[in-house]
C-alpha cells in the first residue's frame, strides 16, 4: 500500500513538474543542489560563493531536502524546500542547475536549461556501466547502468578535476557532451584558505581542542550492506578503547561517515576523543582541521591529497570489495599514497611511525599528486564559471 502510494504521488510529481516546465525559462536563475538536498557543500557552493562574490547578476536558490532544511535556516543563504510549491515554480523554469549527484528520473529538464553536473569525487571504485555486477537494493545491473546513462543524458556539462577522470567519466556515464576538465571547484578552499589563522577559526567554530592533532576518519559506503535504498549500514571495524588508550593524549578523531550512510553510532563514553561530525555541512572544513586522514575507497583521498599530509587507508575487507564489490580503476594496494593497513594494532604502529619519524611525500604520493591533482591551482570555480556562465 505504502509503495502505491509513493507512485501516485511521484506521478503528482512529474505532472506538476511537467505543467511548470512549460513556462518562460528565468534566464538569470540558478538552482544549486548538494547530495540530494542535503548539504551546503562541495563543488556547487564553491561555483555559488565565486559567483556571490563576482557576478551580483544572478538569482540563487538552494534545494533542500525537507528534514535538513534546519542548516539553512539560521543563514542568509536563500534556499527553497524540495517539493514545496515554491519549489515547484522555479526549479523547472531555472535557466541553470548545478548539481553534484544525480537527480530523480522523472525530473523533466526543459531544453532552455543548462543542467552543470559537477559530480563528487576522482573515481577509485568502478562507477555507472563500469560496474560489472550491482548489489545495491531496488536495482539490479542492467536497470541500474540503464537508468544512469539515462540520467546522463541530461547533463550539458561536466565538471571534471583531471584527464584520469575525464576518460572515466565520458565512459562509466555514456556522457557525449561537454566536459570542463577544470580541477574541481570544491578544492579551491583548500589551496586558498590552508593557513594557521583560518585553521584555528574552523576548530574554535567546531568546538574541538586547540591542544590534540586532529586524525579524520572519512570512510566509504558498502554496496551490500544496507536498510533499504539509499539507506546503508556501516559497522565501525576502528576499536576506539585501543586507539583512545594509544593515542588519547595527543590526538582526537573526528568521523566522517558517507552521506548515504543511515547509521547513528552510539559514541557514549568517548564524547572527548571521538566527535561523530557527519552531519558538518562541508568536508572541506574537516580536511583542513586534520593533521592526518584515515580512509579506506572512498575519493575523499583525491582531495585531501591537495594539502601534502598523511593518509592511512584502513582496509580491513580489500579482497571483498575490490573483488566482488565494485572493483578498482588502477592497482591501488601497489599506488596508494599511503600506507593499506587492516587492523587498529597495525593503524596505531603507522601513526606512531610518523609521530616518531616525521612525514615525508614518498615516491608514490609526489606520483599521485601530479597524476591527479596537477589542476588544483584554487582557481577551478573560476574556470568553470567563465566556460559556462561567462557566455
Amino acid at each position: 500500500m505504502r509503495r502505491r502510494i509513493s507512485s501516485i504521488i511521484q506521478i503528482a510529481f512529474k505532472i506538476v513538474f511537467l505543467i511548470f516546465g512549460y513556462f518562460p525559462v528565468r534566464k538569470k536563475l540558478i538552482i544549486f543542489e548538494s547530495f540530494h538536498g542535503k548539504q551546503y557543500s562541495d563543488s556547487p557552493r564553491a561555483i555559488y560563493e565565486y559567483l556571490l562574490e563576482n557576478d551580483n547578476s544572478f538569482d540563487m536558490y538552494w534545494s533542500v531536502d525537507r528534514r535538513y532544511v534546519d542548516l539553512f535556516k539560521d543563514t542568509d543563504i536563500p534556499y527553497i524546500t524540495r517539493f514545496s510549491w515554491k519549489w515547484f515554480w522555479l526549479m523547472p523554469r531555472a535557466k541553470y542547475w548545478v548539481v553534484n549527484s544525480r537527480l530523480p528520473l522523472w525530473f523533466k529538464k526543459s531544453n532552455d536549461t543548462v543542467y552543470v553536473q559537477t559530480w563528487h569525487g576522482t573515481p577509485l571504485k568502478r562507477l555507472g556501466a563500469d560496474i560489472e555486477e550491482v548489489q545495491m537494493p531496488g536495482t539490479d545491473t542492467e536497470k541500474y547502468r540503464e537508468n544512469f546513462t539515462f540520467e546522463a543524458s541530461k547533463w550539458d556539462y561536466l565538471i571534471s578535476p583531471n584527464a584520469y577522470s575525464t576518460e572515466i567519466f565520458k565512459r562509466a556515464f555514456d556522457f557525449r557532451r561537454k566536459v570542463v576538465e577544470s580541477g574541481y571547484p570544491r578544492n579551491d578552499f583548500l589551496i586558498n584558505s590552508n593557513e594557521e589563522m583560518t585553521i584555528k577559526k574552523l576548530k574554535n567554530k567546531i568546538n574541538i581542542p586547540l591542544d590534540k592533532k586532529v586524525i579524520l576518519y572519512a570512510p566509504t559506503w558498502r554496496d551490500n550492506q544496507f536498510y533499504d535504498k539509499g539507506k546503508y549500514k556501516f559497522d565501525l571495524q576502528l576499536d576506539l578503547e585501543q586507539l583512545r588508550s594509544s593515542l588519547g593524549e595527543e590526538y582526537i578523531i573526528i568521523l566522517r561517515l558517507h552521506y548515504l550512510v543511515a547509521e547513528n553510532l552510539d559514541l557514549t563514553g568517548y564524547e572527548n576523543f571521538v566527535w561523530d561530525l557527519s552531519r558538518h555541512e562541508d568536508i572541506r572544513e574537516l580536511y583542513l582541521i586534520a593533521d592526518m586522514l584515515i580512509t579506506d575507497y572512498s575519493s575523499v583521498f583525491f582531495d585531501y591529497a591537495n594539502l601534502k599530509r598523511p593518509m592511512l587507508f584502513f582496509v580491513y575487507d580489500i579482497e571483498e570489495y575490490r573483488d566482488h564489490l565494485r572493483g578498482f580503476y588502477f592497482d591501488f594496494e601497489q599506488k596508494a599514497p599511503g600506507p593499506l593497513v587492516r587492523t587498529t594494532d597495525e593503524l596505531i604502529s603507522e601513526i606512531k611511525q610518523i609521530e616518531d619519524n616525521g612525514f615525508q611525500l614518498s615516491e608514490n604520493m609526489d606520483e599521485f599528486y601530479r597524476k591527479f591533482c596537477y589542476l588544483e591551482d584554487g582557481r577551478a570555480s573560476e574556470r568553470v564559471v567563465e566556460e559556462i556562465f561567462g557566455r
